[in-house]
């Protein structure tokens, strides 16, 4: 199969039972996605896939042949970090940091979801633009757990992004 990790074009040969996150892991030696739950429910494993989030533990890379996708290796590097890694650094939104790879990639994609105006559970208006508060941001990563509870830090490395690209946007 032919797949487009990173901006980078990788042609493979895997069972077609074989998920994004071990094709990436196992095959394309793209460790930066963890492999928490492999259940779908703890978010270390997010990636982005045409800009959306999702957890590719839960998806075959079969599926994704057509896709543009990225990993946090497809973001930044040290000495050329992207804003959100750079507010992670910055406001120690990490402990033990197995979780900050799906924390970093969820917020990527949270904040263009917040750009488009894409309500979430707790947006008050769905007809309006949601708004930056605490409560919409723990809503939209409440999909991403961070077990040594640096939420307070990560919820301030995303605002400090967040609002600074939406300014940006209006501007």
């Amino acid at each position: 199969m032919k797949i487009n990790i990173n901006r980078t074009d990788y042609e493979v040969e895997v069972d077609i039972r074989t998920t994004l996150l071990d094709l990436c892991r196992e095959h394309l030696d793209l460790t930066g996605p963890k492999k928490g739950c492999d259940h779908g429910q703890c978010g270390a494993c997010t990636m982005l896939v045409n800009g959306r989030r999702i957890n590719s533990c839960l998806t075959l890379a079969v599926m994704h042949e057509d896709d543009e996708i990225t990993t946090i290796e497809g973001m930044g590097a040290p000495g050329a970090l992207i804003p959100m890694q750079e507010a992670f650094v910055e406001e120690d939104a990490y402990q033990c940091g197995y979780c900050t790879v799906g924390q970093i990639c969820s917020a990527v994609g949270m904040i263009e979801e917040l750009r488009q105006g894409w309500p979430s559970h707790v947006t008050p208006h769905l007809n309006s633009q949601p708004s930056l508060t605490d409560e919409e941001i723990a809503e939209r990563m409440s999909g991403n757990i961070c077990r040594c509870a640096a939420y307070p830090n990560i919820v301030r490395a995303i605002k400090r992004v967040a609002s600074s690209a939406l300014r940006e946007e209006k501007a």
